[in-house]
């Protein structure tokens, strides 16, 4: 069956920070620019980023990109790629600027300036006094975010695909990638979209774990997508646990919230984190939060019953801080965990939030990957963004308010890499024969599977193997045994069956499509965090509790292909300043 195709100049998968940012640069600069996404764009998970955004623009204490720059390659554990640290901490005053110039509703002091509140993981180097640093909009900062950049692209023509799914790449023999192969939901229908750049700003993949902060939308699909046309996958086996998800929901309760000064507590009302982090105690790194909480639950330290969680307590700020610093949070509480935090503390758990790693790409967000016998080389035609990309600026743990920086740093620069790029690839080049082919093969199979596996009951069973054996701590035994059961889960994604076959908005195909990406993005995850024998940020190992510099100062790349992995060395020497050399990392 021939399928129709369209040509754009560019061709945007995914609606979020990232995705709406570089489609703004570029619609301006006059280019044909195509943004696909699955949800009308400001509904986008970049809506639920809360905190803030990080900035050096010293509003409230002294501060500087040089100590922003230390922090984030502190809190990368020493895994963030220097000079792209350095590049994103340098214009992170900029792009904040540029958004409020853009009319996005920052908070403001009395002075008039942007209001910046303190985050985890930021230095305690001006006085004493802890860096102020993250730039808010009450604790609505990603949806301010998305509407500011919503308007500005409607004013600028950018050309939106609202419910539509990107199933694959098109690549040619020489493996340049020449746009994606597309599903418009409500009618079923697949079409090529052709482009002279491609760029993924699809986000992440946090639905792989059982209990996660994530949108239901958020399955990985760039990754499987570039998994599936032979693409690595860089640094899964590093998945941030944020420390502060409503118990028994995972909806995420922001960091802002103990950035104003709420703090944890466990069931005999101590204050715990004293003990874990003595100097920067509840704003210590996430990494070091979410494991000092699990001890606290494992040592039977936790609240409840069951004594399963504990308690985020913000009552003493008083009802004046909470209403105008942190009403959503306050909104968030009182819907899923039934308390007013005026009066009562907030239960609260570890909770699956952000994948570190991604598609592997460099500051200009060109994807980069290594050939059969050559250096690593960029992707021609291929770009990627946000969360779903791996720069790497977050290494093997992300400080809080650094993700909604990274999507406008590197959406922006994407975007001028993708104009200079265009002035010299000024032709569409020809489309391979079977363009479409494959994703023909993979919708084929669903529309003739029979006595197939249940697509929820195989998601479900994707989603407790990972948090059963993939979790806050790691471990040998279940490792090993965790990359077994997800291998046979992935058989079992193969062999789902839908029963409803027709085309009008069928999401049961679509969630049978979302599946076959979280099983790239499982199969990465376990398999790259079982052979790393270390410690080091979010990957806690009981079996190696140290880092380890010697053999793991080095990024994991996973082939989905035979499950190979291959590796390649981190960056440690910035642009223009001397290196941050590894060691202990302290709070």
């Amino acid at each position: 069956m021939a399928v129709v195709t369209r040509k754009f100049d560019v061709v945007i998968v995914g609606a979020g920070g990232a995705g709406m940012r570089a489609a703004l640069q570029l619609s301006e600069a006059g280019l044909k620019v195509a943004v696909l996404s699955k949800v009308f764009p400001t509904r986008s998970h970049t809506v639920s980023a809360q905190g803030g955004i990080a900035a050096s623009l010293g509003n409230v204490t002294d501060d500087h990109w040089h100590w922003h720059m230390y922090d984030t390659v502190k809190g990368s554990d020493y895994l963030g790629d220097q000079d792209a640290i350095e590049f994103m901490c340098r214009q992170a005053s900029e792009v904040v600027y540029e958004l409020e110039h853009f009319g996005m509703p920052f908070d403001r002091l009395e002075n008039g300036k942007i209001y910046q509140r303190p985050f985890g993981g930021q230095s305690q180097h001006f006085g004493g006094a802890q860096a102020t640093r993250s730039c808010a909009a009450a604790d609505r900062t990603g949806h301010a975010l998305l509407h500011t950049l919503y308007q500005r692209n409607v004013s600028a023509n950018t050309q939106f695909f609202v419910e539509w799914m990107c199933l694959d790449l098109v690549r040619d023999l020489i493996g340049d990638v020449l746009g994606v192969v597309a599903m418009e939901m409500e009618t079923g229908e697949v079409m090529v979209l052709q482009a002279k750049a491609t760029l993924f700003a699809t986000g992440g993949g946090g639905r792989i774990f059982q209990a996660n902060t994530n949108a239901l939308t958020n399955t990985g699909d760039g990754l499987g997508i570039a998994a599936r046309a032979g693409i690595p996958l860089e640094d899964m086996e590093f998945w941030q646990f944020h420390p502060t998800g409503i118990h028994g929901v995972g909806v995420l309760i922001s960091e802002a919230v103990r950035g104003e000064g709420g703090y944890l507590i466990n069931r005999n009302g101590e204050r715990f984190m004293e003990r874990y982090a003595p100097n920067a105690k509840d704003l210590a790194s996430r990494d070091v939060v979410a494991r000092a909480m699990t001890i606290e639950i494992k040592e039977g330290h936790g609240c409840g019953d069951e004594n399963d969680h504990l308690l985020l307590k913000l009552d003493h700020l008083g009802a004046d801080i909470i209403k105008t610093r942190l009403p959503g949070i306050r909104e968030l509480a009182m819907k899923f965990a039934h308390a007013d935090p005026i009066h009562d503390p907030i239960p609260v758990v570890p909770t699956a939030h952000y994948m570190m790693g991604g598609i592997p790409t460099n500051f200009f967000g060109q994807v980069v990957a290594p050939y059969k016998t050559g250096p690593e080389e960029i992707v021609t035609g291929f770009y990627a963004v946000g969360e779903c990309a791996c720069v790497s600026v977050h290494g093997a743990n992300r400080l809080g308010t650094n993700s909604l920086l990274d999507i406008i740093v590197f959406g922006r620069a994407a975007a001028n890499q993708i104009i200079e790029d265009l002035k010299r690839n000024t032709h569409h080049k020809p489309l391979p024969a079977d363009a479409a082919e494959m994703t023909m093969a993979r919708l084929e199979r669903l529309e003739t599977q029979t006595d197939g596996e249940n697509v929820a009951q195989v998601t479900d069973a994707l989603c407790k193997t990972m948090q059963t054996y993939c979790g806050v701590f790691r471990f040998e035994d279940t490792l090993k045994q965790g990359v077994q059961k997800i291998r046979e889960v992935a058989d079992r994604v193969n062999c789902t069956e839908i029963k409803d076959k027709s085309k009008i908005f069928n999401t049961a195909r679509i969630e049978a499509l979302e599946l076959d990406n979280m099983k790239e993005v499982a199969m990465a995850t376990m398999v790259s965090a079982e052979a790393r024998c270390e410690s080091r940020g979010a990957h806690a190992r009981n079996d190696y509790p140290d880092r380890d510099d010697d053999n793991w100062l080095k990024h994991s790349l996973f082939f989905s292909e035979g499950s190979r992995l291959d590796y390649k060395p981190v960056r440690l020497k910035p642009l223009t300043v001397d290196s941050f050399p590894p060691k202990k990392r302290t709070y």
